[in-house]
């Protein structure tokens, strides 16, 4: 009687246990196992609902435990004060890094390959993760950032419309800076911004700060313009003989005669199409996670149109355009297992 007892109290807990670890076992395969390498456009949906179905797993439990009304009441209770509890800690948690996600996907403050700074870190976003957000760097190397940090950080975002590229350089007084702001721009015109212009930011005791600045529209070679705008204002200021020095070079020019510390022309270097772009190099995860991400969005949408005109189609043509669909999905989901660059 005893043993009926047990097995009528205990049966219904083992077999939602077993249902609920079996529904978990086959949420897991599908969202993570069957494409391994699934691009991060859809991996907070993923992670979020498998942390759904492990509350809703837990919840089941405890309604399916042998206990009265009033105990079955109290423990509930208890789960929920618990994860009360922790939503309330959530800032000195693992919690603080889901609810700052969730936020972040509200708010939107940048998209996947857009440029951002975070404190020290400058990179491009590569993954919008569950509990983080994943940059590459400068030198390519892939940095994890907290949700929360990234909360309560101020977060630079490059414009995709352009942003502006600068440089600024300390002359002597003995330069009129008329032809200083003319041989600035010419450089930046050169390196291929737009609307270049020049500031004196700071008149020194033996030296005026110049900074030449211009709009970069193609914000994917950012680091390549910041470089050939350096390449090309020591080139343009060495043509008009104007000299620059360090602050630590000690210099006297005595007379009318002075010779000027200029460097000598170098090899002529040509413009090589074939030639590696950093950028290319650099970001490569980025550039492509980005490229998946649009792809997906467009494909998405031109899914969604095609489903309205299906609701509205004859017969005829629900035919094509359910062939149509058939073959966007085809392509949505190449795009969602390609696999990601290795790191």
């Amino acid at each position: 009687m005893n043993n009926e007892l047990f097995i009528q109290q205990w049966l219904p807990v083992v077999a939602t246990i077993v249902f609920f670890a079996f529904v978990l076992w086959i949420a897991n395969w599908l969202l993570f196992k069957r494409n391994k390498n699934t691009s991060s456009n859809n991996s907070f949906a993923r992670q979020f609902t498998m942390l759904l179905l492990c509350l809703i797993t837990m919840v089941a439990i405890v309604i399916t435990l042998p206990l009265s009304d009033s105990t079955e009441t109290q423990v509930l209770g208890l789960v929920g004060l618990v994860l009360s509890g922790l939503l309330a800690f959530s800032s000195t948690t693992v919690f603080s890094n889901l609810v700052a996600g969730a936020l972040m996907r509200f708010t939107q403050p940048f998209r996947t390959g857009d440029f951002v700074r975070v404190n020290d870190i400058f990179g491009r976003v590569t993954e919008r993760g569950l509990f983080d957000c994943e940059v590459q760097t400068e030198n390519r190397d892939l940095i994890s950032i907290p949700n929360n940090l990234m909360i309560n950080s101020p977060i630079t975002v490059t414009r995709s419309s352009g942003t502006i590229v600068s440089v600024s350089l300390s002359l002597g007084y003995d330069i009129h800076h008329g032809k200083v702001e003319e041989t600035l721009k010419q450089a930046a015109l050169k390196t291929g911004l737009e609307e270049p212009y020049v500031h004196i930011t700071e008149l020194g005791n033996f030296s005026v700060t110049y900074k030449i600045s211009g709009l970069l529209t193609d914000v994917k070679s950012l680091l390549t313009t910041r470089s050939n705008l350096y390449c090309n204002v020591l080139d343009y200021l060495h043509q008009q003989g104007i000299e620059i020095m360090s602050p630590t070079f000690v210099s006297q020019h005595a007379g009318e005669h002075v010779q000027k510390k200029i460097p000598r022309s170098g090899l002529n270097v040509t413009d090589d199409a074939s030639e590696s772009v950093a950028e290319d190099i650099v970001f490569d995860k980025a550039e492509k996670a980005e490229q998946q991400e649009k792809s997906l969005t467009n494909l998405q949408a031109r899914l969604e149109q095609l489903n309205q005109l299906l609701a509205d189609a004859d017969k005829e043509q629900k035919t094509a355009l359910e062939k149509r669909i058939h073959n966007l999905k085809v392509r949505i989901d190449t795009i969602k297992s390609t696999p990601k660059e290795e790191t």
